[in-house]
């Protein structure tokens, strides 16, 4: 019996599987920004979106655009900031939800932000968080001109692309706090020196002077030894 014939959907997933083998590259970005800008191009290209963009959040009030593939698409961010409502904020509460827009002129769930991204000439949303069981860093959200752009496939891809994006993400988030925890201590070990020397006194005693006037005023240490650097003694001096 001959072999039956390959389909045209066999030849798709196929093609998706051999892309989803290089997804390893959001893995490889240097730092957080490397890693998020990887992530909107990757989408980009095996999502079949006409655009891509991750927020990130740092604080309850700082909500910023990390990576967009348009300046569309920063607009389209900034909008849901200004109006306080969108699918990318609700994916930002919500890390275990995922919205799609078939139709940004039909949709009712957010009529103000609709209307205006709709000018933008985007018809078609997905919205999937960015996270870890540990912690939350935004989300990824994919744009298309084209009304019911994203099927089935294209959420579930999404969503695959999202996981290793928040691993990829949480692995350089730790990276730089590591780099910066070392920096901290070099600065610090920096001032406690040029205490020492300009005060004849021993490492604890450095410290402690450095300690006690972060405390004081209420300053990080690291911004302390930092002052302390620049200006070669305490700053109140």
């Amino acid at each position: 019996m001959s072999p039956k014939p390959r389909s045209n959907e066999h030849d798709q997933i196929d093609e998706r599987l051999g892309l989803m083998d290089e997804l390893l590259v959001v893995h490889e970005g240097a730092d957080s920004a490397e890693t998020v800008e990887r992530v909107v191009d990757f989408s980009r290209s095996v999502i079949g979106c006409d655009d891509a963009g991750v927020l990130l959040v740092h604080t309850r009030r700082r909500i910023e655009t990390a990576a967009a593939t348009s300046s569309a698409v920063a607009r389209a961010h900034d909008l849901q900031v200004e109006l306080d409502e969108g699918p990318c904020l609700d994916a930002l509460e919500n890390p275990g939800a995922i919205y799609t827009v078939d139709d940004l002129s039909t949709d009712p769930r957010w009529p103000k932000w609709s209307a205006e991204v709709l000018r933008l000439g985007f018809r078609s949303v997905v919205s999937v968080p960015l996270a870890t069981t540990e912690r939350r860093y935004g989300s990824l959200n994919v744009y298309s001109t084209r009304p019911h752009a994203f099927d089935d496939d294209d959420i579930a891809v999404t969503m695959v692309v999202a996981r290793h994006a928040s691993v990829a993400l949480g692995a350089a988030r730790d990276i730089e706090g590591l780099r910066r925890a070392i920096d901290a201590r070099k600065l610090i070990g920096m001032a406690m020196g040029m205490l020492m020397e300009r005060y004849g006194i021993d490492s604890d005693q450095a410290f402690d002077v450095l300690r006690r006037y972060s405390q004081h005023h209420n300053v990080k240490l690291r911004d302390v030894a930092l002052q302390v650097v620049e200006q070669r003694g305490l700053p109140a001096e």
